[in-house]
């Protein structure tokens, strides 16, 4: 049985290497991002690396260029997710984004399309596949939340806290029926994330503090084959982890970077 997986945000970052692993494993691949020219021409490059055991190129993954903060493009992943005749066994919620500006500064529409992009799309997107998942007895949502779940990281911080909890709850209702749900939690990643916020958000951090996506992404997966419901990516992060819990709020607020993925 062919398995196809639907990866959010796929056109750059940890979603490329979402991708990168699972087509190597011979997963079929539905790629969602905005941008309909990057995400086509990342198909192709999947395409064209073929099988590395024969001479054949894989088929081409399936393209659907999608805005999630927006109603229309959230509905049409969905329907994507829900249609029968094309079953989705993996999602795997990985489109995000950070405000850069301090909460008293921040524009509210911009707080409100984060909490829609990282809290409402991940939930909206998996309330439309655990149906058929269940039908079929088979499934594995991978929501990626992050470190900042677990530290007074903003808003950010609080809507990745969001997406850890989904996912627990979710993991411990449908596991029974064959339906495995993880959240992943890295901490900072060398990918467009921090860029996109703007130049001046660049942490000042040395190499070592940085994660590879590379690993992130194969313990993710893991980790889902595996059933955890939550996952702190990279051995330093799982170090740092019990001094969240020992920590008084008020030093890490001060310590923590907006945006640990």
């Amino acid at each position: 049985m062919a398995t196809t997986a639907l990866i959010t945000g796929a056109s750059a970052g940890l979603g490329q290497e979402f991708a990168r692993q699972l087509a190597s494993q011979g997963v079929q691949l539905i790629l969602v991002a905005r941008d309909e020219r990057r995400l086509t021409e990342f198909a192709e490059q999947l395409a064209g690396r073929g099988d590395l055991n024969t001479t054949q190129r894989r088929p081409a993954p399936e393209v659907l260029a999608a805005d999630l903060t927006t109603p229309e493009g959230l509905d049409r992943v969905a329907a994507r997710l829900a249609d029968p005749d094309r079953p989705v066994d993996i999602l795997i919620n990985n489109a995000g984004f950070g405000v850069h500006d301090g909460f008293e500064e921040s524009d509210i529409a911009d707080e409100r399309r984060l909490h829609e992009l990282l809290s409402w799309a991940p939930l909206r997107l998996a309330h439309a596949a655990v149906p058929g998942m269940l039908a079929r007895r088979r499934g594995w949502i991978l929501n990626v939340a992050s470190v900042a779940a677990f530290t007074p990281t903003g808003t950010y911080g609080a809507a990745k806290a969001a997406v850890v909890s989904l996912s627990r709850s979710l993991s411990a209702r449908y596991r029974a029926r064959g339906v495995r749900v993880t959240a992943l939690c890295p901490g900072l990643l060398a990918t467009e994330f921090h860029e996109r916020m703007g130049e001046d958000h660049l942490p000042d951090l040395p190499p070592f503090a940085w994660a590879s996506t590379e690993r992130v992404a194969r313990e993710g997966l893991r980790a889902l084959r595996r059933g955890r419901p939550v996952l702190i990516s990279d051995w330093r992060y799982r170090l740092m982890s019990p001094l969240t819990r020992l920590l008084p709020d008020r030093i890490l607020e001060r310590i923590s970077t907006t945006g640990g993925r």
